[in-house]
């Protein structure tokens, strides 16, 4: 998996792994596994958040950017230097929102966790709109100038509200969003496609799907005249087990991956890697066993015909 795609001056492999799972589904030991399975396999693009993982009872915040920090002291600063660290500011329980000086605050906070001097790329994690996009942007070309943060980008935000970014800091010449995170993936394709897709198209954007495999479900492990157990992931796939549009999707991707001898999942993340706009899906693996359907996707191409399927399929 080599580090060819771009964002802004960040170079990146085209799966980033996702960090959610850091400190909630994945303990230490198995969440240093992880990412040593990932970096050795060539990956370099860690994503997570200030927020993880303070929906889990009694957790706070900050477990997944407290792991990640761990893992990077211990393995030290080649490794630091080799990969490219992404957090996100506005929903920890203690710096909620886009407040600038809760923005800097929260900052500091998520540096002290990854026990680094700099975030490379730094997103505003749920779009703040009691703000103004240009104290939002004067913040984060504060923390860009004094050389905290390399990259900025944008997640769960409006197609105005990114167009007004953009044009502030086009204006203003501070530092301007390279990037944006959408919910994106062949079940949820109305969450991007549209206005925010053609925003991210004319701004040159990269664009870095979440929830790429739909909670599991494009992983090819729930089947239709299955019922899947109990679970708030397994309810989400039983919701899509019921549709029509759902059972499609699953067919198709069984198709394909029966063509290529693969897994779902890795067809799942390269239809998203075959869209004009996208840069590299985020996925998460709870396990190392878990990862080479992930990483897999760098070297699985699609066909346009087998693209169309799933396109099709998933209309």
């Amino acid at each position: 998996m080599n580090a060819g795609k771009k964002i802004g001056q960040l170079s990146v492999a085209p799966l980033a792994l996702g960090g959610n799972v850091f400190g909630w589904t994945a303990d230490t030991d198995t969440s240093f596994a992880v990412l040593d399975a990932y970096t050795e396999g060539g990956g370099n693009h860690i994503d997570t958040a200030d927020g993880y993982s303070a929906w889990v009872e009694g957790n706070s915040g900050g477990e997944s950017e407290t792991v990640i920090g761990q893992w990077l002291a211990a393995r030290g600063p080649a490794v630091r230097d080799d990969v490219v660290v992404a957090t996100k500011v506005a929903r920890h329980p203690d710096r909620m929102g886009l407040d600038p000086q809760n923005i800097k605050a929260a900052c500091e906070d998520s540096l002290r966790r990854l026990q680094t001097d700099r975030i490379d790329l730094y997103y505003t994690h749920f779009d703040d709109e009691s703000v103004e996009v240009s104290e939002i942007l004067q913040a984060l070309d504060d923390l860009v100038k004094a050389g905290k943060v390399r990259e900025i980008a944008a997640s769960n935000i409006s197609p105005e509200r990114l167009a007004a970014s953009l044009a502030f800091s086009d204006r203003e010449g501070t530092a301007r969003y390279v990037a944006l995170q959408p919910h994106y993936n062949l079940v949820s394709r109305d969450t991007y496609e549209g206005e925010l897709e053609t925003l991210a198209r004319r701004e040159s954007l990269a664009v870095l799907p979440y929830y790429a495999l739909a909670a599991g479900f494009l992983t090819g492990k729930y089947q239709p005249g299955e019922q899947p157990p109990e679970g708030a992931r397994s309810g989400q796939a039983a919701k899509l087990l019921a549709t029509e549009r759902g059972q499609r999707v699953l067919a198709a991707l069984s198709t394909v991956a029966g063509a290529h001898q693969a897994p779902e999942a890795t067809v799942a993340l390269a239809w998203l890697l075959a869209q004009p706009t996208v840069t590299s899906p985020i996925a998460s693996a709870r396990t190392v066993d878990q990862l080479p359907a992930l990483m897999a996707v760098a070297d699985l191409q699609l066909t346009h015909d087998e693209v169309r399927l799933l396109t099709d399929a998933s209309s």
